[in-house]
C-alpha cells in the first residue's frame, strides 16, 4: 500500500514548538504566507497573552488551530503532585476552549517511583477525574504513545496498543488517540493498531517527524521527513486506509533546525511534506 502524493499545503498543520524561535505570532504570519493550512499550539506561546484573541488572530491569518499541546503528566507518587497535574490539565482544557482548539495532545506521564502499572492506572484516572470538564467544553482528548525510551518520566503509555486499550476502557467519544511516527515506527503491529484505532473512531491525530541515523539526542534530534529511517508515507496510508482524513501534523525538536533561519526551515518543511511524506 503507497500514500497518495501530497500536492498542496491545506492539510499541513506546524507545530509552533517546531519552529520555537519565532513568536506565535511570527509563526502565524509565516505559516500563512507559505499557505500552510493549520497550526498546533503549544502552551508557552500563550503566555502573557490574551487567550481568545490569540486564536481569533490565528484564524484571520487563515489557519485551522488544530489542537493545543500539551496535557497529561498525570502519574505521581504523591496524592499532591497528582492533583496538582489534575488543576493544570483543567487549565489546559480552559486554554483549548478559550484558543477555539477542539483537541488537546496528552503526553501522558510516568513517575519512576513506582511501577509502570500504577502511573498508568493514574493516568486512566487521571483522565477520567477531567472528561467532565473536557465533554463541557467541546474539547477532545488524545492520548500519545510515547517511545519506550520515555517510560522512565515521560509516559507510561509506549504502544499504540495501550493507547487503544486505554481508549477503549474510558469508552468516551471525547478520548481517543494521536499517532506519532516518531514514537511508533518500530512497532510491528503499528498496521494493525492503527486499524484497530480507525475502526472505533478514535483516531483523533497524525504527527510526522524523522528518526535520524545516527540521532545525537532522543530527545532535541528530530529530523525532516526525509532525513532518516522512518517510512513515512507507508505510515501516512495506513492512517488514511483507517479512515483519517485530518491534517498531517509536522512536530519537529531539534536544536540544529532551530538554530537556522526559520524562514528557510520552514521552506525545507515544505518540500520534506510535499517529497517525503
Amino acid at each position: 500500500m503507497s500514500a497518495k502524493p501530497l500536492t498542496d499545503l491545506s492539510r499541513l498543520c506546524v507545530h509552533t514548538i517546531t519552529t520555537k524561535p519565532w513568536t506565535i505570532e511570527e509563526a502565524a504570519q509565516n505559516y500563512s504566507k507559505m499557505g500552510i493550512g493549520g497550526i498546533t499550539v503549544w502552551r508557552d506561546t500563550l503566555a502573557g497573552r490574551y487567550i481568545r484573541h490569540t486564536g481569533q488572530m490565528l484564524r484571520d491569518h487563515g489557519l485551522t488551530v488544530v489542537s493545543l499541546c500539551r496535557g497529561g503528566f498525570f502519574p505521581n507518587a504523591d496524592a499532591a503532585g497528582r492533583q496538582e497535574a489534575i488543576d493544570d490539565n483543567r487549565r489546559a482544557i480552559e486554554e483549548a476552549a478559550e484558543l477555539g482548539a477542539p483537541l488537546i495532545v496528552l503526553v501522558c506521564g510516568a513517575d519512576p517511583r513506582q511501577p509502570l502499572t500504577e502511573s498508568r492506572k493514574q493516568i486512566q484516572d487521571g483522565i477520567m477525574a477531567v472528561l467532565p470538564q473536557a465533554e463541557a467544553a467541546g474539547v477532545k482528548l488524545a492520548i500519545e504513545p510515547l517511545h519506550p525510551m520515555y517510560a522512565d518520566n515521560r509516559s507510561a503509555i509506549n504502544t499504540l496498543a495501550q493507547a487503544n486499550d486505554m481508549a477503549e476502557a474510558i469508552n468516551s467519544p471525547w478520548v481517543g488517540v494521536a499517532v506519532d511516527v516518531y514514537h511508533l515506527w518500530w512497532d510491528p503491529t503499528l498496521e494493525q493498531e492503527i486499524a484497530r484505532c480507525g475502526r472505533n473512531g478514535n483516531l483523533y491525530a497524525f504527527h510526522m517527524c524523522d528518526w535520524k541515523t545516527p540521532t545525537t539526542d532522543f530527545l532535541l534530534d528530530r529530523g525532516l521527513m526525509g532525513e532518516g529511517c522512518i517510512n513515512v508515507p507507508q505510515i501516512r496510508s495506513w492512517v488514511e486506509a483507517a479512515g483519517f482524513d485530518g491534517f498531517n501534523e509536522v512536530e519537529i525538536f531539534s536544536t540544529a533546525h532551530w538554530a537556522k533561519d526559520q524562514h528557510v526551515f520552514l521552506d525545507e518543511i515544505k518540500q520534506a511534506y510535499l517529497h517525503h511524506s
